[in-house]
């Protein structure tokens, strides 16, 4: 297999900028780290370990919600993940590929936020830390007297891919809601030496001019965690150059004022694993 090429004159335009960064990491990130996304054989089964770390892929702070994780099939049939077990840090679970095709594990959310300042100058928000939206609740909790009331309308998407035989599209096709990415090049259709062409969309529309970070496995073993950011162009149209095999981590963020009342701001965080093949 070889990657996808760009299928429109606008993707041959997207212009990329990119740089390596030798900052070291101190932010905690989440991630959902497949053994394998590309599979063969009579019914296969993936292992997947999912945590919030400080190094990418080493599970060094805290289990993922096993309860947020979910798989579908090709056919964007949601399935069981089998074997789920949370320990200290990390989430463990097995993914059954019955039928050949694209199967998608992910965690999404979205919803309404809000943050205030109380009578007596102390801060205060909903949903709470580790707790869920809820929108019809949101006005309900913001107390009578608050003042600098900000509400937010957030989108949370980590998902990654994995493919049993020849890929397919159907179960990656983007949802139309919060910051997500339309795939030119098939997740898992990528290899060395090749460039990879995707699309960032924030709730269908094009997210235009937005970082994207990319940082491939085996930062614990380098001195510096080496990420390459890349912004998007004016049509939300992104260049990715591969130049080594391996398993990356990708995260974008996304903020702009063009929210539905009676949220103010809108924002979306998009983080998923890809893995590249030798070409």
């Amino acid at each position: 297999m070889k990657a996808t090429k760009m299928t429109t004159a606008a993707l041959l335009s997207a212009v990329v900028f990119a740089s390596l960064s030798s900052t070291p990491a101190h932010a905690h990130r989440a991630w959902i780290l497949p053994q394998v996304t590309v599979v063969a054989g009579d019914e296969p089964m993936v292992s997947l370990e999912a945590a919030i770390s400080n190094d990418i892929f080493v599970a060094d702070y805290r289990p993922f919600n096993a309860q947020s994780l979910l798989a579908y099939d090709h056919a964007g049939q949601p399935i069981d993940l089998e074997n789920v077990h949370s320990g200290r840090f990390r989430t463990l679970a097995d993914l059954p590929l019955t039928t050949p095709g694209t199967y998608r594990v992910v965690s999404a959310s979205a919803g309404l936020n809000a943050r205030w300042v109380e009578a007596d100058g102390t801060r205060g928000g909903f949903p709470g830390r580790g707790q869920g939206f809820d929108d019809d609740a949101l006005m309900d909790a913001i107390p009578e007297h608050a003042d600098n009331v900000q509400i937010s309308q957030v989108s949370r998407r980590i998902e990654t891919f994995i493919t049993h035989g020849a890929p397919r599209f159907d179960v990656i096709e983007p949802t139309g809601r919060g910051l997500e990415m339309r795939y030119v090049t098939h997740p898992n259709d990528l290899f060395s030496g090749e460039t990879a062409y995707f699309q960032l969309l924030i709730d269908g529309e094009p997210a235009a001019h937005t970082n994207v970070t990319l940082i491939k496995d085996g930062m614990r073993y380098r001195n510096q965690q080496q990420d390459l950011t890349i912004t998007s162009n004016s049509n939300g149209e992104l260049q990715i150059p591969f130049a080594e095999p391996g398993m990356y981590w990708l995260e974008a963020r996304y903020e702009d004022e063009q929210a539905q009342p009676p949220a103010t701001k809108r924002s979306g965080s998009y983080v998923v694993t890809l893995e590249v093949l030798p070409e």
